[in-house]
Parts: C-alpha cells; sequence; structure tokens
C-alpha cells in the first residue's frame, strides 16, 4: 500500500509538472509545490540514510526535510545529532582552520532541528564566527553566511578571546555592504567597484541583509541588487552562474524573495510570463530529485537538496508560517533510546562482527591528547584491531603497507581468516596470507594485476577509500552513488580530477559517509594514507556501522 501512495504521488506530480509548465506567469500553483515538496523530500530521505557533517549528505539535506514538515523518524535527526558531536569531538571543535562557512552550515542544521549549536559535545559552535578577519577571509559568504546561521535562532553574538579583531554584526553588514558592486550585486571576491554580479552570491547576500532592511544604507543596497539581478534574470525564468544557467541559482533567489518578504513570482521576476519558479520546476525530476540544469539528464544531489529547501521556503512564505532561516519555531526531537551498542546495522553480513575491548586502556607515548585521532587510534587498538611499533610507539604519520592494512580491516570486522593462492606474491607462510586471503574472499580487496597482490606496497588514499567502501558494504550500509552525486561530491575539490575513474565512487562515498574529512581543500587521491588516517576512517566505518 506504501508503495501504491508513493508511485499515486509520483504520478500527480508527473501530471503537475505537465499541464502546469504550459500556462504562462504565476501558473506554479500552491498544490504542484506542494506535490513537489512531498516528493523531492521523499528522495532525499530515502537517498541520504545517514546523514553526516558535510554540504552534500548533510546539512542541506537534514535542513530541507527539518523546514520542509515532511515526516521524518526521530531517530534520523537523533542519528544526525549524534554524527555531529562525534565529528566535533574528533576534530576537537575546530570544524575548519580557514572556511568558516563551515560552522554557519552546520549551525543552521543543527538550529533547524531545535538543538543548540552553543553546546555540541561540549563546545560552542558559534564562537568561532566571532572572529572578524577569518570569518570574512573567504570572501562576502562569509558574512553572510555567519549572518544567516547567528539570526537563525536569534544566537547572542559571540565572544572570541582569540580573535583578532571581535566581530559584531554591524560588522558584517558593513563589510557586505562594502563589497557591493557598480552593477549593485555581489560576486564571491569582489570588493565593490566594477565586476560582475553572480545570482548565486547575490542571493545568499539578499538573504543575510533580510533581517536589516531597516537600516537606509541596507535597504538602498537591497533595492539595487533587485534592480540588477531583475536585468541579469533570463527568458525562461532562470538565472546563468559563471555562463552556466542552472537551478542553484534559481534556488538563492528564490529564497532571497522569501526571506526578504517578497513574493517569488514579483513582477520584476517575471521574463515573457516565466518565473524564477517556473524554471525550478523544468528541472524538477518526479521521484528522481532535481537536475542541475532543464536540459540535464540526471539528477544531481546538491541541486535536489537545495531544491527541497527552496521548496520548503516558498510554502512557508505561502502558508504565512515563519520564514526558513527564522527557526525559533524549531522543536528538537526527544533523546530516545538510540540503537544497542555494538549490534551492528540490519543489513550487515552475518560474519560481520563488533570486537570486543581486550585491552582496556590501550596507548601510546607518542598520541598525546592533543592528537586529533586519538579517540580513533586508542578505541582501535583495545580492541585488538591495530597495533602499535617497535619500542611501543604508533607512529601516527608514517605511512601503511597493503597487507598491513587487509589485516587492519579483516580484524576491524571479525572476519574468520581464510587461505589464498589467487596472488603469486602472498605465499602461504607469510603472516598476512590469512588477512589477505579473507580480505578478497569477502571481495573487500583485489590484485594490483590478475596474479599479484603487492603486499609490502604502500597504500595510497584512494585504495584506501576503495576498501572501506567495500567494507562498508558488508557493514550493512548504502554506498551507491550514481554519477552526477559521485561528480557533485568530488567536484569542490581543487584536484578531484586526479581521482582515478575506477576509486570515485568508493571515494565520494567515503567523504558523504563523513568516513573522509571534507574539511580539507584537496583529495591528494594518489598520496600515501598515514597510518592517523587509516585508524580514523575505520573508527568512522565502525560509529557509523553501529560496531563499537
Amino acid at each position: 500500500m506504501k508503495n501504491a501512495r508513493e508511485r499515486g504521488a509520483c504520478l500527480l506530480l508527473t501530471l503537475v509538472l505537465l499541464l502546469g509548465l504550459s500556462v504562462p506567469a504565476a501558473a506554479v500553483s500552491e498544490d504542484a509545490l506542494s506535490a513537489a515538496l512531498t516528493d523531492t523530500a521523499r528522495y532525499v530521505y530515502q537517498t541520504v540514510k545517514s546523514p553526516q557533517v558535510g554540504s552534500i549528505g548533510g546539512e542541506w539535506a537534514v535542513l530541507g526535510l527539518a523546514r520542509s514538515g515532511f515526516a521524518v523518524p526521530e531517530e534520523y535527526y537523533q542519528s544526525y545529532y549524534a554524527a555531529v558531536e562525534d565529528y566535533v569531538k574528533d576534530c576537537g571543535g575546530v570544524l575548519h582552520e580557514k572556511k568558516y562557512t563551515e560552522y554557519s552550515r552546520v549551525i543552521l542544521a543543527l538550529s533547524a532541528i531545535g538543538r543548540d549549536a552553543r553546546n555540541v559535545a561540549g563546545y560552542d559552535l558559534t564562537k568561532a564566527l566571532g572572529d572578524f578577519d577569518k570569518t570574512v577571509w573567504q570572501g562576502v559568504n562569509g558574512p553572510a553566511w555567519a549572518l544567516i546561521a547567528l539570526d537563525s535562532r536569534d544566537y547572542p553574538m559571540p565572544v572570541n578571546p582569540e580573535a583578532k579583531t571581535q566581530a559584531t554584526r554591524q560588522m558584517y553588514v558593513d563589510e557586505i555592504l562594502s563589497r557591493q558592486l557598480n552593477d549593485g550585486g555581489w560576486n564571491l571576491t569582489g570588493k565593490g567597484g566594477d565586476g560582475r554580479s553572480d545570482p548565486d552570491v547575490t542571493g545568499m547576500v539578499l538573504q543575510a541583509l533580510a533581517r536589516y532592511q531597516d537600516q537606509p544604507a541596507v535597504a538602498s543596497a537591497v533595492s539595487a541588487a533587485l534592480e540588477c539581478m531583475s536585468g541579469l534574470q533570463d527568458a525562461d525564468g532562470g538565472f546563468a552562474s559563471y555562463g552556466e544557467k542552472n537551478v542553484e541559482s534559481v534556488v538563492q533567489m528564490v529564497v532571497a524573495l522569501c526571506e526578504l518578504g517578497l513574493s517569488p513570482d514579483d513582477a520584476r521576476f517575471v521574463k515573457n510570463g516565466n518565473t524564477m519558479l517556473d524554471y525550478l520546476m523544468t528541472c524538477c525530476q518526479p521521484g528522481n530529485g532535481f537536475r542541475h540544469t532543464a536540459d540535464g539528464q540526471e539528477s544531481s544531489q546538491m541541486a535536489t537538496e537545495q531544491g527541497l529547501y527552496c521548496l520548503a521556503a516558498v510554502l512557508r512564505a505561502v502558508q504565512g508560517e515563519n520564514s526558513l532561516y527564522r527557526m525559533d519555531d524549531a522543536v528538537p526531537a526527544s533523546a530516545g533510546e538510540g540503537k544497542q551498542s555494538g549490534a551492528g546495522l540490519a543489513g550487515k553480513h552475518a560474519d560481520v562482527k563488533a570486537q570486543p575491548v581486550i585491552r582496556p586502556g590501550a596507548a601510546f607515548p607518542d598520541i598525546s591528547d592533543a592528537h586529533a585521532d586519538q579517540e580513533a587510534i586508542e578505541a582501535l587498538a583495545s580492541r585488538g584491531i591495530i597495533s602499535g611499533k617497535d619500542g611501543g610507539v604508533f607512529d601516527p604519520d608514517a605511512a601503511m603497507t597493503r597487507a598491513e592494512f587487509a589485516s587492519i580491516v579483516v580484524r576491524a570486522l571479525g572476519l574468520p581468516l581464510a587461505p589464498t593462492d589467487k596472488f603469486t606474491d602472498v605465499k602461504p607462510a607469510d603472516w598476512y596470507a590469512p588477512y589477505v586471503g579473507a580480505a578478497y574472499t569477502y571481495g573487500i580487496v583485489s590484485g594490483t594485476t590478475a596474479t599479484t597482490f603487492a603486499p609490502n606496497g604502500t597504500i595510497t588514499r584512494q585504495e584506501a577509500a576503495v576498501m572501506v567502501a567495500r567494507a562498508a558494504v558488508l557493514c550493512g550500509m548504502d554506498t551507491e552513488l550514481d554519477a552526477g552525486n559521485v561528480r557533485d561530491t568530488l567536484a569542490p575539490f581543487t584536484d578531484y580530477i586526479t581521482v582515478g575513474e575506477w576509486a570515485r565512487s568508493g571515494m565520494a562515498f567515503c567523504y558523504q559517509s563523513g568516513i573522509l574529512d571534507s574539511s580539507a581543500l584537496d583529495i591528494q587521491p594518489k598520496a600515501p594514507v598515514m597510518r592517523c588516517e587509516i585508524a580514523r576512517m575505520l573508527f568512522r566505518l565502525l560509529d557509523s556501522a553501529n560496531l563499537l
């Protein structure tokens, strides 16, 4: 019956789109928007099964679902909050050294589910936004998202004793105004004067300034920006960013109008009878989220998550509710009892078992409280999964061989050992032979050729990611990503094109699930992976799979 209802909703949305898109301006009805929101929310809930800290498959999915009103089990948000706590503890409360929008994004998601961002695993995530210089370093999106985040639940301006310049809300407003370009809008790096405005960035800035329209300078800047954006809007109602027409630019401008208290069908944004919502709906695919562009073929996870919160923003405005980013109406999910620790996920392989603590208090002299991966290293060592080197040290920055990695993964999952005659360079007498055999038998590793394993070869980051992703399948985790999702996940990294084609899906899964840290600026896929990084990856895998 549930599947029949879902097929019915999908059919309804298809009919709404087919019929609704043939009529002119302001034809996207509330019913059509509601059908699209329900369908998109269901798709996001089904594809982002375990949200983690990250720009895709993380905060925007959580925010969209929470603000859409779509029925989501309380355990979903509880699980996300637990993942945030673990992430914050792992990084010692420092989400990123340079990109302070990382703090703003997490603050928004936490606020959307009714949580206080000032006490997450004992850390105040708003504190970073009290540092003016570091917040504005990224460009205008830094102060813009800082204001959106702080204003979402009226957080007091955080005091940051370590800041060179203590920020205030007004300082961020003034910084944004000082960066307005001569054409009336903003782009990421412009600091006033000449330049071409970007609808993506201008939309974000307008969202941030919405609460400050009582200031004459802000009201004037907003008016000029709206005129500029109206002039940049295309005949089909859409916008182009850096030469490419896309749904994300439309999303930011639609949300901006909603935050400003204006209708998305405002006469300034109707071109040839087409509104921004008309373009938005041309990118909507019933049962499959949103495309990045109207003429695209594949669903884009980034476009889908942004499309969801855009629909939520519009419907909240239509129905007279708090706007998307006015979250004092958010109610936290009850704490609940959660899952039984160490029980694993429902779909795990029968041979996968949580490993008990056999060496309580395991520690290493070169792993102090200040080391970011101390918890991961000691948790694995206490279960006999990973060990130190001669002299009792852990040597966290050293590389690891392929044989060593295979043995650690097999021990982490509690898999039975197995012989193998597959590889000519793995002899039965070698200490690692039964571990390589088990890892090969369960599909975690493969050879470097049809007959060789290269057991003493150094394992790279992309090799480790692929092996961990295969291990995740045994743990019952859903690792399947479509090509668009893989592209959207890896594209923000400066060197993503250097990732081997064979490794991209596994690498993308590890980033989406929080097994790899997405706050780094690059991937370095062919670099040797360090022992501390391997400990971190396996610890996060076991934690996500409920095997600790």
